[in-house]
């Protein structure tokens, strides 16, 4: 963790973890990685079902072969009942470290029980979906409500890029689109800063949308089963979590797109992967914000990501009911939406940019 000053010489706490290690086999770097941090004992590992045998296991199994203390819990929801069973455990085992190994809820849950026992936490991603696997902010459900919950960034990211290419190419696709969101989360964020005075970061925001313009930039190179489109985009969310720690906050990367995808994840049967969500949100805030929206439906097109409600598996009328209810979602935190879409002009939105039929 960083100390830097803000411009009106406060103190200003930065986390950015110490160790990023991105590339082929590098699980089996795990231990030398927690040597290096002197993290040798009585370690958690976090996982999920289907990610147990993918990886999990293989980091318990190189940990107690150094002799280290390891025990492995299975992670079943993104709940704070579940965050709180996991810590409960942890606390009577007395764990020291947290390893979080599988998809962005997987880590996420990791991530909110390490910062409440105070202990470090590593990330071990096998899936590069969101940009939860470096941030330090963590998504947790209570019933159909998505809440973004602030918590300590990792001290170290381990992301194999063989296990995350071997991922279903959609989880890929929507890392893509959490990522290219960065695009209208800059744009909301500078609307709040010359509107309501809101604090800014330059540096922030132009590494949010220089990593987010990169990526759209190279969408034609972005193909499943590539280890080198998996390198892209897990450097990119490392990027956008880097973002986010300089300016303290999750300005630069979540504005109103996503809460157009928290209230989809309200209002819809069955949502779509919060990623997904926030491409299709970043095309329709787009368009309210006057830019090129036609850009980021091209590139979330040529990755293969989602760009309509049908593409997203979400019927036209959640679409349209998501608009209205967007603004209600951090009302605390001012973008383009201002205080509401009429359905009228919700629905011209979601027609105008071929989003619904």
């Amino acid at each position: 963790m960083d100390v830097t000053h803000d411009m009106n010489g406060q103190k200003k706490w930065m986390q950015l973890p110490r160790n990023v290690v991105i590339g082929n086999g590098v699980i089996n770097e795990v231990r030398d990685v927690c040597t290096d941090l002197k993290l040798i004992d009585n370690a958690l590992v976090v996982t999920g079902k289907s990610t147990k045998g993918i990886a999990g296991e293989i980091v318990q199994d190189s940990l107690q072969d150094v002799g280290q203390n390891v025990e492995l819990m299975i992670s079943e929801s993104a709940s704070m009942k579940e965050v709180e069973r996991i810590r409960k455990h942890a606390i009577e085992s007395g764990t020291k470290y947290f390893l979080g190994v599988g998809s962005g809820k997987t880590i996420d849950v990791a991530k909110l029980a390490a910062t409440e026992l105070e202990v470090p936490f590593i990330s071990v991603p096998t899936a590069a979906s969101h940009d939860g696997i470096v941030s330090s902010r963590a998504s947790i459900k209570d019933g159909r409500t998505t809440t973004s919950v602030q918590a300590n960034a990792p001290m170290a990211v381990i992301a194999d890029t063989e296990i995350i290419a071997n991922a279903p190419y959609r989880l890929l696709a929507a890392g893509c689109g959490d990522i290219i969101s960065n695009c209208t989360a800059v744009l909301d964020w500078q609307l709040a800063s010359r509107l309501q005075n809101v604090p800014f970061s330059e540096y922030a925001a132009a590494l949010a949308s220089m990593t987010a313009q990169i990526l759209i930039d190279s969408a034609d190179s972005i193909k499943p089963e590539l280890e080198s489109s998996v390198r892209m985009v897990v450097k990119a969310l490392v990027s956008s979590g880097v973002a986010m720690s300089i300016a303290g906050s999750s300005r630069p990367a979540s504005g109103s797109e996503h809460m157009f995808s928290h209230a989809l994840d309200r209002v819809a049967d069955e949502p779509a992967l919060h990623g997904e969500q926030c491409g299709v949100g970043t095309i329709l805030m787009m368009y309210l914000h006057g830019g090129d929206w036609k850009r980021i439906s091209d590139a979330l097109k040529l990755i293969g990501a989602p760009t309509t409600a049908k593409e997203l598996g979400i019927e036209d009328k959640y679409i349209l009911e998501a608009l209205v209810l967007s603004h209600t979602i951090r009302p605390e935190r001012y973008t383009i939406l201002g205080t509401g879409l009429t359905p009228d002009a919700a629905e011209i939105v979601a027609k105008k940019t071929k989003v619904i039929s």
